[in-house]
C-alpha cells in the first residue's frame, strides 16, 4: 500500500454499531439525483440495517481483486438484500486514482479497501479520507482496537509469520532469535524485497535483539539495521505474495517471512513447513470512505454491515483471512483453523504493530530501506 501495487502486496477482520436519527439525505442512485435514506432512529448493531433503507442507492466498492475481493463482495450480498442498495465491485484500489477523484470532486468509489498505513496517513484535514461517522459505525467488537483509526476500520486481519522447513531443522526454531541465528539454524531466509516498507523484519530484528514487544515503538531503526546486517548474506527476497508462497513450496528458503494466508496456501499445497506464531506480527487492511463520496451515510452503513458477524464469517471462509468481529465463528477446515489469527492460542502469542508510527515515518524509512537493499 502507499506505492499502490507494492503496498498491496502486504495484503491480507471488524464490528460496528449504528446510532442514527431521522432522515439522512444526499445519497445518489447510480450517479443520479439525491435519494432520501432513512437509517432509522438507531442504534442498529453491526451487521444490521433497516429494511430497504437504501433502496435506489448504488455504491461502488473498490478493493484488490482476486479471491479476497470476491469474498468481500459475497459477504455484502445480505446487505444488498436487506438495505435495497446495489453494490458494484471495482478496482484494484490505486491511491493515485483516489487522489484524482477527491481532487476533481468527482468521487466514484464509495468505499475503498486500502493499506492501513496509507489510510492512517490520509486521515485528517489534509488527507483524502473522511472521518468515521461514529453514529453509524461502531467499533466496540473489533478484537484489536489499535487497528481502528480516525478515518478507517480494519477490513480483515492476518499475520506476518515465519514459516520454517520441518525437514531442514531437527530442532524446530521457535522465534525471531532463531531467525537471526544462522549458526544454529543455517540456510537462506526469505523476506519481502519490494519498494515498500512497514511492519515486518524490522520489528523482528529488535525482538531478536531483546526488545520487549510492548517497548518496540518508536522503532530503533539503527539497532534494527545493525541486526539485519548480520544476516545479509543469508537473505533472499520475494517481490509478490505469490512468489513468497512459491519459495515455501519449492523449499528455496528454509525460513520465509510471509503473510499467513500465503503460508496456509503453501501448506495446503503440500509444503512441509510450519508457522512460528510466537511473536508473529498482527497486520490488517483498512476500509475507508473517500472525501467527497456521493453517498457518505450509505457508505458508512455498508462498512457497518460488513463488520457484522454474518458478513465476517462469509469473508473468512471464502478468503482464509481472519475476521475482526469477536463474535464471528467461521466454519473452517482443520488446516485453515490452524491459521486463524483470532484464535486465542494464536492471538495471545502475536505482537501488535503501530500503523501510526509507520505512517509518520514511512517516507524517510522507505528511502533508507531502498538504499540498504542496494548494498
Amino acid at each position: 500500500m502507499k506505492n499502490t501495487s507494492a503496498m498491496k502486496r502486504r495484503l491480507m477482520t471488524a464490528l460496528a454499531v449504528v446510532g442514527v436519527g431521522g432522515m439522512l439525505v444526499g445519497c445518489t442512485a447510480g450517479g443520479g439525483g439525491p435519494v432520501d435514506v432513512d437509517l432509522g432512529s438507531g442504534p442498529a448493531a453491526a451487521g444490521e440495517v433497516k429494511k430497504d433503507a437504501l433502496a435506489g442507492v448504488t455504491l461502488t466498492f473498490s478493493s484488490w481483486g482476486g479471491i479476497f475481493q470476491d469474498a468481500q463482495i459475497k459477504s455484502l450480498k445480505p446487505f444488498e438484500e436487506a438495505s435495497g442498495a446495489k453494490v458494484l465491485s471495482d478496482g484494484p484500489t490505486e491511491y493515485s486514482k483516489v487522489k484524482a477523484q477527491v481532487d476533481s470532486k468527482n468521487v466514484s468509489w464509495d468505499v475503498v479497501d486500502t493499506d492501513i498505513i496509507w489510510a492512517d496517513k490520509n486521515c485528517g484535514e489534509d488527507g483524502l479520507l473522511m472521518d468515521l461517522d461514529t453514529k453509524i459505525v461502531d467499533t466496540s467488537k473489533i478484537p484489536n482496537q489499535e487497528l481502528v483509526g480516525k478515518c478507517y476500520v480494519p477490513a480483515m486481519q492476518y499475520g506476518y509469520v515465519i514459516m520454517y522447513n520441518e525437514e531442514a531443522y531437527p530442532t524446530a526454531p521457535t522465534g525471531w532469535a532463531d531467525f537471526f541465528d544462522t549458526k544454529k539454524f543455517p540456510g537462506k531466509r526469505a523476506i519481502a524485497g519490494f519498494e515498500d516498507i512497514g511492519p515486518g523484519v524490522y520489528e523482528g530484528a529488535l525482538l531478536a535483539d531483546g526488545v520487549a514487544p510492548d517497548k518496540l515503538y518508536p522503532l530503533d531503526m539503527d539497532r534494527a539495521y545493525k541486526k539485519l546486517d548480520g544476516i545479509r548474506d543469508n537473505l533472499i527476497y520475494w517481490k509478490t505474495g505469490a512468489e513468497s508462497q512459491q519459495m515455501v513450496e519449492s523449499g528455496e528458503a528454509d525460513m520465509v517471512l510471509l503473510w499467513s494466508g500465503r503460508g496456509y496456501g503453501a501448506v495446503e499445497n503440500g509444503a512441509k513447513y510450519k508457522p512460528i506464531w510466537n511473536q508473529s506480527l498482527i497486520i490488517a487492511d483498512a476500509l475507508a470512505v473517500p472525501k467527497g463520496a456521493k453517498n457518505p451515510d450509505a457508505s458508512m452503513a455498508l462498512i457497518n454491515y460488513y463488520l457484522g458477524t454474518k458478513s465476517q464469517e462469509i469473508m473468512a471462509v471464502d478468503s482464509s483471512y481472519s475476521p475482526v468481529n469477536v463474535d464471528a465463528k467461521p466454519k473452517l477446515s482443520k488446516l485453515a483453523e490452524e491459521y486463524l489469527t483470532t484464535k486465542p492460542e494464536i492471538a495471545d502469542q502475536m505482537v501488535k504493530t503501530n500503523q501510526a508510527w509507520w505512517a509518520e515515518n514511512y517516507d524517510a524509512e522507505l528511502e533508507r530501506w531502498m538504499t540498504w537493499m542496494q548494498g
